[in-house]
């Protein structure tokens, strides 16, 4: 019998790393997260990852998926349509402290984005032929690899753990969040505020094995209204009076990242049951 037996109620892609999010009802799981999350990028002239850290602005660049290509629209811009598996130029490009190849999408979607932004960027996609390894001092035995996410494959967070949040938002008199600040990709009820920090191996319906690896550390995006694109920090303010990890140095986290062991292959859907049991 297990500890813990949750459920899953919301799935997301975000297959522009940064820009908004697209909630599914099942995705593809593959070995390095959801079918085509963090699939693409934002480049500066220089290769380096651009995000709602930089430009706030790209939480209103929303995406949809409609076969093999990818729409995109942003205020006041025409949509961009662009293939999932469009070819291009080979680059290096940063993300974190790693380089890795990725592939520009050219000169039409770069003056796209660059509109969209005010600010010079191109857009690469995830050049698959080379692979981003998940950091083993987290992972250890466990090898993992991801596209353009921060650094794992998943993200995990508990409606609890916004239930609390939001508690906490209401009793300070601030506007109460939806899980779409904090970006994740599988939101799971059944278990109480932040005991998803407390879980290591996770079974989806017997068929698919995901294993917590490190807690998420958080930056400001949070704290950006994905409907408006206003940064507020009350998000962040109310984080600090509880949520400082001392195993993360006394950074914030909320969430945990996490990598898959078995079922790559295989659909994830909304309804699933996740069984597993607490690790302290």
């Amino acid at each position: 019998m297990n500890d813990v037996t949750a459920r899953i109620t919301e799935l997301y892609i975000y297959p522009i790393k940064s820009c908004a999010g697209i909630r599914v009802n099942e995705a593809l799981l593959t070995p390095t997260g959801l079918q085509y999350d963090r699939h693409f990028m934002l480049i500066d002239e220089n290769g380096v990852m651009q995000s709602q850290r930089d430009h706030a602005r790209m939480a209103l660049i929303v995406p949809s998926i409609d076969g093999d290509r990818i729409h995109i629209d942003a205020p006041n811009m025409p949509q961009l349509s662009i293939a999932l598996n469009a070819d291009g130029a080979a680059r290096p490009v940063q993300i974190w402290d790693d380089v890795v190849s990725g592939l520009d999408m050219g000169d039409d979607a770069a003056a796209w984005f660059s509109e969209a932004l005010g600010q010079r960027v191109r857009l690469v996609r995830f050049n698959a032929a080379v692979a981003r390894p998940c950091s083993n001092k987290w992972t250890g035995d466990d090898h993992a690899s991801t596209e353009f996410a921060d650094g794992y494959p998943l993200l995990l967070i508990g409606t609890a753990s916004m239930a609390e949040l939001n508690r906490r938002l209401t009793e300070s008199n601030q506007t109460t969040v939806d899980v779409r600040r904090f970006r994740p990709n599988i939101v799971m009820d059944g278990i109480e505020a932040h005991d998803e920090d407390l879980l290591e191996w996770l079974n989806v319906d017997q068929q698919i094995q995901l294993k917590n690896v490190k807690p998420c550390t958080r930056c400001p995006i949070p704290d950006i209204d994905p409907n408006t694109a206003l940064s507020q920090p009350s998000v962040t303010d109310a984080l600090l009076h509880y949520r400082r990890n001392a195993r993360m140095d006394d950074a914030l986290t909320f969430g945990m990242n996490a990598i898959i062991r078995q079922g790559s292959g295989q659909s994830i859907r909304v309804g699933m049951t996740i069984a597993a049991d607490y690790v302290f």
